[in-house]
């Protein structure tokens, strides 16, 4: 690796938790000679009350849509037009939501140095005619430039008020790692770097389905034994998905790091996904109009990914499985009752 300090840093995208990341790396360039102390931000203009978000931020030093009620360091420099906000970046933070993947890498392809890194925040996945394809091997494949992964368990608001937390760095060059580690820790954001990247990655973007079947718990009062039981029967899927999909050999403890059992926890009580889901059995109103109604413009990850994830298990006759990603998905897409969840927990392999 070649990359000569200090190191410029690009944070693609501005959403709740891209703006909770820009407030931590914001402050921490501004104390390292080996980062640019500028930061540029890139994004998705909207306007707001006849202003621009940009100039907002720019000005005021808050992202009053996604993160609002909490200060940007003033070296964070907001940029409406992505080719200017990666030009020249060393560094570059993925952290959009997961369907825009594609659409981004395509416009900065090319327009990025060869010896940049990426690390992707993104929770999600993606399925291609070979089946599963994770995030990170899309910009890897689009960009051509090494990329690492940083999941766990860290609700936005939360980190942005600087309540410790831990989270997990996935990267299979354990160097690129550190380096994030370095750009990315406080003494309220504690991280561990692993090598067993595909799992880290996995495990961001399993456990909102979970979530979105713990929300059904909760709309149907349910109590707290049923949402363990699918806290656990929810893992056990993500273990056994892991190990089917994953090219890489799967290392149990990296289920026991933040990106494991304890996003898993968090998300199933406190996340978004479980929220809507809850309101979705409460209210009888589509995925589609809760996520409009309840999420001022940020985008709900569990019920796309439930679906992308039915699709690569059709693929493999895996289908019956996966018995509780797969009452996710049918809940939310096809119309089955939302009493199916405790059926598929109360017949699930596990208990076989």
């Amino acid at each position: 690796m070649a990359l000569a300090g200090p190191l410029k840093v690009c944070i693609v995208g501005s959403g709740n938790w891209g703006s909770a990341v820009a407030k931590i790396i914001g402050h921490n360039v501004k104390n390292m000679k080996k980062f640019a102390s500028t930061v540029n931000m890139w994004v998705f203009e909207e306007n707001i009350n006849g202003r621009k978000l940009t100039e907002i931020i720019n000005t005021e030093h808050e992202n009053v849509k996604y993160l609002p009620g909490h200060k940007l360091p003033e070296n964070v420099v907001a940029l409406p037009n992505l080719t200017d906000a990666v030009r020249d970046a060393d560094l570059l933070i993925f952290v959009i939501p997961h369907q825009f993947i594609h659409k981004v890498c395509q416009e900065i392809s090319g327009k990025v140095h060869k010896n940049a890194l990426g690390i992707t925040l993104i929770k999600g996945i993606d399925e291609g005619p070979e089946g599963l394809r994770l995030i990170s091997d899309i910009i890897r494949e689009k960009m051509n430039i090494d990329v690492s992964v940083l999941m766990g368990a860290n609700i936005a608001n939360e980190v942005a008020a600087e309540k410790f937390c831990e989270t997990t760095i996935g990267s299979k060059n354990k160097n690129h790692g550190l380096l994030f580690k370095e750009l990315l820790q406080t003494p309220n954001f504690r991280i561990t770097v692993v090598e067993d990247a595909d799992t880290v990655e996995l495990c961001g973007a399993l456990k909102n389905i979970v979530a979105v079947a713990a929300g059904f718990c909760d709309g149907l009062s349910c109590g707290d034994n049923t949402k363990a039981a699918v806290i656990r029967l929810g893992l056990m899927e993500m273990i056994a998905f892991a190990n089917v999909f994953c090219k890489d050999s799967v290392s149990i403890a990296t289920f026991l790091e933040s990106c494991g059992v304890a996003d898993l926890i968090t998300t199933c009580y406190g996340g978004r996904n479980r929220k809507v889901a809850e309101a979705f059995v409460k209210t009888g109103k589509s995925i589609e109009e809760l996520e409009k109604e309840m999420l001022n413009g940020q985008k709900l990850q569990g019920p796309q990914t439930s679906a992308e994830v039915y699709r690569i298990l059709q693929q493999k006759n895996m289908v019956n499985n996966f018995p509780l990603f797969t009452a996710v998905f049918q809940i939310c897409y096809e119309g089955k009752p939302v009493e199916d969840v405790i059926s598929c927990l109360q017949s699930h392999p596990e208990h076989m």
